[in-house]
């Protein structure tokens, strides 16, 4: 096994020879804005999707409102989120039906939160300088495959909006990623990483916790890929760079990881 699968990945990179070989059915749908939660960031850090042709439209439920922090733990205008604002929002956004029903990354209860942005005023607030901040929280709920934003007024505590969309992947979270590597490391096609990690350290490879990870959204394009992965972009499905930490990059290019189905598969090189 890990002759073949060392084939595949088996070389230990530089990091300019990982950065050179690129990929078209590498895809990372960007959305407007940085991600303010603390499971996003690195080069896999999840970006928001605001409110956008297309999304959902269901109301809030009522009564999810919180009391607003002190004046002083509150951003004005434009000012990026504070972080007593986005520690408030991510609660109030992941109550109610989503904290009940959703699913995240490994199957727990609640979606998974990618995301906290300061939201876009509306229309008619552009040059009112009272206008109310408000924050857009995205997660992903594994459970229906659906990315879910949700808007959330910091003056009033309550959420104002609800969007969902399917078939939109932003970048993986930083959790994301170590789920994926979680899921590599236990399977059979993941022999290659684990020998090249004791390459390279002379230590057995056993948790992402010992790897530099960043990854990037696969999406499915007719007959490119094995049958596993042809629902990738509608399944969220990850490609890792994987970096031995203060070591080299190890080339896992040619494997992905459905997360929606917990399965991981190498792609043919050709």
């Amino acid at each position: 096994m890990r002759e073949t699968v060392h084939r595949h990945l088996g070389k230990v990179l530089t990091g300019a020879a990982l950065a050179a070989a690129g990929t078209a059915a590498m895809v990372a749908v960007t959305l407007p804005g940085t991600a303010g939660a603390d499971d996003s960031g690195g080069a896999g850090g999840g970006t928001r999707a605001g409110r956008q042709a297309g999304q959902g439209t269901d109301a809030a439920p009522p009564g999810v409102v919180e009391r607003a922090p002190a004046e002083e733990r509150q951003g004005t205008g434009r000012d990026p989120l504070t972080g007593d604002e986005t520690r408030r929002v991510e609660k109030i956004a992941a109550a109610g039906g989503l904290s009940a029903t959703g699913r995240d990354v490994d199957g727990g209860r609640g979606a998974q939160r990618l995301s906290v942005d300061l939201a876009e005023p509306e229309a008619g607030e552009v040059d009112d300088p009272d206008a109310p901040r408000r924050a857009d929280v995205t997660f992903y709920d594994y459970k229906n495959d659906t990315l879910v934003t949700k808007t959330v007024n910091l003056r009033t505590g309550k959420v104002e909006h609800t969007g969902t969309r399917r078939g939109v992947q932003p970048p993986p979270s930083r959790a994301e990623n170590a789920e994926a590597a979680r899921i590599l490391i236990a399977d059979p096609l993941g022999a290659g990483l684990k020998a090249d990690y004791k390459d390279a350290t002379g230590k057995e490879l056993a948790s992402p916790d010992q790897l530099d990870l960043s990854g990037g959204i696969y999406a499915a394009s007719p007959g490119a890929q094995p049958a596993v992965l042809d629902a990738c972009g509608t399944h969220r499905c990850v490609r890792l760079f994987s970096k031995v930490l203060n070591g080299p990059w190890i080339d896992t290019r040619d494997l992905v990881i459905d997360l929606s189905t917990r399965k991981a598969a190498a792609l043919d090189r050709g």
